[in-house]
């Protein structure tokens, strides 16, 4: 069955844009070929001023066939380059839907511009250096290079995008990772097709008109009338939109429209309605072949991990065993789709697969073990969230296996990753929804995936002062769920030597000797690292000693520097930090200035830090405890948010200085 037929039909009605008041001073779009002068010598963007290279303008216009049953859209983008890090922009790179042939790209011409010693040159694209690359049996990609770039240089090409069906809408993609100066998307649509916009813009349109033509057809020698809607919607000065430290998805962020087929009027027939429930949804997937079709799959040898599997006393057990089976077994090819394409039977005899393809030959084996367990389809943080509200097949890209335990805890099963286990819901997946299915029951629910209790990470140090100004200790370092799978995975990857420079965390005056892991390979348990380590105080004279005990927390930097933020933060999961030191002074020296004792929480209680120190005794006890109460925090609130990492950060930061008596 039809992928993207499949997950454009399945779609109902949410919010419309909004029409927004038109502004003067529209950034004009030339024809092809035809450059002004002042962007020939253009040195940077107006509105970005340390961009690499800018989107002078972008237009589509898209229409449907004289026989309304398809659609094309044309492309025409202008790009300058501004210095050398901006040449990725050449490396051309268009997706498309090729299976069945429903999506094809035709029409493309592509020019080099560049002015040398005050003339134009033009160097056009060699045709025969496009290239179609087949990804799988669904997806295609156009790739080609524009050639003789180099800073100054402006490039630009146009295709036509095809689609054979009628109900295969584009997205309208205003923003880019490089700055776009103007944007503008021309759509004409018959009205014998309702398509609701669904916005997610922050920026305002500078252009947004509409105007309605009498339009024709002709079928079996019929002549058809019907009303052509045409709407154009410009973007203009739209900043890049970077990668940022703990950043939700590109596709979340983005100034973007997408649209949902709600229903078609035939022309002398009734109106159909195309919006669908999450029932349909589900129910289309469990009818697919590649889906639902490959659930009851029989697989080569699978006797004896199943009698084994049965062997074990509890579900937990039968799961644990079962997934360790499946993840060690099986090989991912880094494609995530939420179809198989070779079938499970054949990626099981090759011990390589998508992720669906792994992931369903797990709910086989466990549903064939006697545990309850259902087949899920889900979103990958870096493909988007999921909208319950946009019942859409195209929001998933992985498929993966749900297991309820029971009314308060739930499993979300995922043998993709070496390092995944079965009792902790892939990171990535997190902060989304899935759809599951249950078939015996004719249920297909979506279900909240979330991380309910905060990942904690504990550090404990114990350590002597020494008078030259050096400290001899000893650390142990407490990490649990999603720490303790990242530091397993860093250091069965990296090996041990470069593991301690990582703890090291670039410190050239922090040496570890000695380092022994305890619960390495007991899933179930908190990973404990216990280290022999001294340390160099820089700065120290013969009359002062300076101390910085934030050591080992991974705390020691903070990763928010920038004052303004374009994305929504994304931590994943809460988290839980604590560190405790305890240092013993050298004779003849006493507490000089010691961080003072401090309570700091985000007016919404989302963070807070507590620093607590405390001298006794020739002994000097230092306390830090951090909380992320929520795993994702908006935007709009990104100034407190700023403000409150830099200080905290400073906080912990902050120096203990010993005098000589």
């Amino acid at each position: 069955m039809n992928k993207t037929i499949i997950a454009a039909l399945l779609c109902v009605a949410t919010c419309a844009v909004k029409a927004q008041a038109p502004t003067p001073n529209i950034p004009v779009v030339q024809p092809f070929g035809k450059i002004d002068q002042a962007d020939l010598e253009l040195k940077s963007c107006d509105f970005e001023k340390d961009a690499n290279a800018e989107v002078l303008f972008e237009k589509g216009t898209l229409y449907f066939g004289a026989d309304i049953g398809s659609i094309t859209e044309e492309i025409h983008k202008r790009v300058k380059i501004f210095n050398t890090n901006g040449n990725g922009e050449a490396d051309v790179k268009i997706d498309f839907y090729s299976g069945d042939h429903l999506e094809y790209i035709t029409g493309i011409d592509a020019e080099t511009i560049n002015l040398t010693d005050g003339k134009v040159e033009i160097t056009k694209l060699d045709k025969k250096l496009i290239y179609t690359k087949v990804i799988d049996k669904e997806n295609s990609e156009i790739s080609f290079t524009m050639p003789n770039v180099k800073p100054g240089s402006i490039i630009e090409y146009k295709y036509k995008w095809n689609a054979s069906s009628f109900a295969d809408m584009p997205d309208l993609v205003f923003q880019e990772k490089i700055p776009v100066r103007y944007c503008e998307y021309s759509t004409s649509i018959p009205d014998i097709f309702y398509f609701r916009a669904i916005p997610n813009l922050t920026q305002r349109l500078v252009k947004d008109s509409k105007k309605e033509d009498g339009r024709s057809f002709i079928e079996d020698s019929q002549t058809y009338p019907y009303t052509e809607e045409t709407e154009v919607r410009g973007m203009a000065n739209i900043p890049s939109l970077p990668d940022e430290p703990y950043m939700s998805s590109f596709n979340d962020n983005v100034e973007a429209i997408r649209f949902q087929l709600v229903s078609i009027k035939p022309i002398g027939g009734f109106q159909k309605n195309y919006s669908d429930t999450w029932a349909k949804v589900g129910s289309k997937l469990i009818d697919d072949e590649d889906f639902g079709g490959q659930l009851k799959r029989k697989l080569n040898g699978e006797e004896a991990i199943i009698a084994k599997a049965k062997s074990l006393k509890t579900d937990d057990e039968k799961i644990a065993y079962i997934f360790d089976e499946v993840r060690n077994t099986m090989k991912w090819n880094g494609l995530d789709r939420w179809y198989t394409i070779d079938g499970t039977y054949r990626a099981w005899e090759n011990k390589t697969g998508n992720s669906a393809e792994i992931n369903i030959i797990l709910y086989h084996l466990l549903k064939q073990a006697d545990v309850e367990v259902y087949p899920m389809v889900v979103s990958t943080r870096e493909h988007g969230k999921v909208d319950p509200y946009y019942t859409s097949l195209m929001q998933f890209n992985r498929a993966v296996v749900y297991v309820p335990i029971d009314t308060a805890k739930s499993y979300v099963l995922d043998a993709t990753g070496k390092y995944n286990v079965y009792n902790e819901t892939p990171p990535e997946l997190l902060n989304s929804t899935g759809l599951y299915i249950d078939k015996k029951r004719d249920k297909y629910d979506m279900i909240s995936i979330k991380k309910e209790l905060p990942v904690r990470e504990a550090v404990m140090i114990n350590a002597e002062i020494k008078p030259n100004g050096k400290v001899e200790g000893t650390a142990q370092l407490s990490n649990t769920s999603y720490s303790r799978i990242n530091i397993v995975e860093k250091y069965k990857k990296d090996g041990e030597k470069k593991y301690i420079e990582y703890l090291s965390n670039g410190n050239n005056n922090l040496k570890i000797s000695t380092i022994k892991f305890d619960n390495m390979e007991i899933d179930t348990l908190p990973l404990t690292q216990k280290i022999d380590f001294n340390l160099d105080l820089a700065g120290t004279d013969e009359n002062y000693i300076y101390l910085t005990p934030n050591i080992f927390t991974p705390l020691e930097a903070n990763p928010f520097l920038s004052e303004n933020r374009m994305t929504d933060i994304d931590f994943a999961y809460r988290r839980s930090y604590s560190m405790n030191g305890l240092y013993k002074m050298p004779a003849g020296y006493k507490a000089d200035a010691l961080p003072k004792n401090v309570t700091m929480v985000m007016p919404d209680k989302s963070f807070s830090f507590k620093r607590l120190v405390v001298e006794q005794d020739g002994m000097i006890m230092i306390r830090y405890t951090v909380a992320f109460n929520v795993p994702e925090y908006s935007k709009q609130f990104y100034p407190e948010f700023h403000e409150f990492f830099k200080k905290m950060t400073e906080m912990m930061n902050e120096q203990i200085v010993l005098k000589k008596s």
